[in-house]
């Protein structure tokens, strides 16, 4: 008979070895617009760099920045911009790119109700 080779977890953080591969990493995570994934993935990118050297760079302790950015965790955006200094990753802003608006009924019904006042 065969034997079955253990299968290892994954883990995203051994991938980690660039400050490119981590950019593209976090920016993947932040196009999601998921804040819960985007808190795990920064606590990955954490864990690939040291949560040990992230927790003394931020002043929090590793436990709460495990307990943080975890898939449950809900980071304070104090912490947050905290672990992102630490990391050396820079947040920028830009305009979203425009959405066409979903219709809802209300305003469907009042364009009719103009559409019918207008008529008469």
């Amino acid at each position: 008979m065969a034997s079955v080779k253990q299968l290892r977890r994954f883990d995203a953080a051994e991938h980690l070895k660039s400050d490119g591969d981590i950019a593209f990493f976090v920016a993947d995570a932040m196009s999601t617009g998921d804040s819960a994934y985007i808190a795990h993935a920064l606590g990955v990118v954490a864990r690939a760099k040291g949560m040990t050297r992230i927790a003394e760079d931020t002043g929090l302790s590793r436990e709460q920045l495990y307990r943080s950015f975890s898939l449950n965790g809900n980071p304070t955006l104090k912490t947050t911009l905290g672990v992102f200094a630490a990391l050396g990753i820079e947040l920028s802003v830009r305009p979203a790119k425009k959405r066409k608006s979903p219709r809802t009924k209300g305003s469907e019904r009042g364009q009719s109700a103009r559409r019918k006042s207008s008529t008469r």
